[in-house]
């Protein structure tokens, strides 16, 4: 038994499982997730001994982070590296994601893994003209490309700044496409994830953002594998997928309504579903594969008792203010076994709060996502204690 903070400031008695829940892992060289495309959006190790202030340059631990990918290709999953989920914007620079791009694409082909990769404009520190976010966004292309990886063109906050309407993104974009080696993913990351991006697309109607990015991807036929949609609206991830054109791929990337998104709507409603790139499957790699692998064979209802248990654990990690859901990502990879240490880039593993780690890993926990359910227990407690509490 373990004793737990709650909201209201008093503690309760948990009593933590005694036993993992093994997923049905595939065997090595085994089939691949057929059904979806599914990539986990995987965070980064920090290095908890370099002597870093919180705006310094970023120190990552590069073996533990580089093992973290491992265990996600070892499942089947796909990895979409140097996103919101690694700190992209709150913490690694670009120095510091232009040397994860690298080394985790490397690794990528060394162990047959697929691999995405973020291209964006953070390395514009100040207020910037469209021909320098051009240039920016030109830069982390070439970066991602000589990687050798597919590349997912991420929202710019100077982008959003810069841009005076619908017409410069378009203009922009269709740059950027024109001149891509490849198919890439555009990402549309809603102001909920990051305000800064409040309007992209050239305005604050939802609708009219949509059809300027809808125009955009119709616009570059070939150039667009798919697109991602991180508004947390259901609906209008439906609607979007609906009309996108034949071959386009909707990835969701919506933490709060994911298992129906990726189940899809069914034959009668046409049968339509989306492909998945989610921050939430980082910690749920294992048990999001395994239940692909079931929606792989047709079984539905078999997916969403595997997948549906797991949303309560998310809507809690990704709760507002969302962008700090992060903080809860690395902490249950430290619970679980992955990195040592629960030291996140930028000091950012203080954005939560004691009771709302507490409640993460008892969610967690009684969905058996803990390896070592005594491991995680232990460094519980060892959190807890850091924060004045016997448990």
């Amino acid at each position: 038994m373990i004793r737990l903070p709650g909201a209201c400031g008093t503690l309760r008695a948990y009593t933590p499982r005694t036993e993992p829940r093994v997923p049905a892992a595939p065997a090595p060289g085994g089939p691949p997730l057929v059904s979806r495309t599914v990539f986990a959006a995987a965070h980064v190790v920090a290095d908890p001994l370099a002597d870093v202030s919180p705006d310094g340059p970023a120190a990552v631990d590069w073996e533990a982070t580089l093992a973290f990918r491992r265990h996600l290709w070892s499942h089947g999953l796909a990895v979409a590296e140097a996103m919101d989920t690694a700190q992209r914007g709150t913490g690694l620079d670009w120095p510091a994601a232009t040397e994860l791009i690298r080394r985790s694409a490397a690794e990528a082909a060394a162990c047959g893994g697929r691999i995405a990769c973020g291209a964006g404009t953070d390395q514009l520190t100040g207020p910037a003209g469209l021909d320098e976010v051009r240039a920016a966004y030109e830069e982390q292309l070439a970066v991602v490309e000589e990687a050798d990886a597919q590349a997912v063109v991420m929202a710019s906050r100077a982008l959003a700044a810069a841009a005076r309407g619908p017409e410069d993104y378009a203009e922009l974009y269709g740059h950027l496409l024109r001149q891509a080696s490849g198919p890439v993913i555009l990402h549309w990351l809603g102001p909920v994830f990051d305000p800064a991006l409040t309007g992209y697309w050239g305005s604050t109607d939802p609708d009219a953002a949509t059809e300027t990015l809808l125009a955009v991807v119709a616009g570059h036929p070939g150039k667009v594998d798919g697109v991602k949609i991180s508004l947390l609206d259901a609906d209008r991830e439906r609607e979007l997928r609906r009309r996108l054109p034949d071959g386009v791929r909707c990835y969701t990337g919506d933490d709060f309504h994911y298992p129906g998104l990726i189940a899809g709507d069914g034959p009668a409603a046409g049968g339509r579903f989306s492909h998945a790139l989610l921050g939430i499957f980082d910690p749920l790699g294992p048990l999001a594969a395994e239940a692909v692998r079931v929606l792989d064979t047709g079984d539905t209802d078999g997916f969403h008792a595997l997948l549906d248990p797991t949303v309560e654990l998310s809507r809690h990690l990704f709760r507002a203010p969302t962008r700090h859901y992060r903080t809860g990502v690395v902490f249950l990879a430290w619970l679980a076994g992955h990195q040592d240490h629960f030291a996140m880039l930028g000091g950012l593993q203080s954005a939560r709060s004691l009771p709302h780690l507490a409640r993460a890993y008892e969610l967690a926990d009684a969905l058996g996502l803990f390896p070592d359910p005594a491991l995680a227990e232990e460094r519980m407690r060892q959190l807890l204690a850091v924060y004045g509490v016997t448990a």
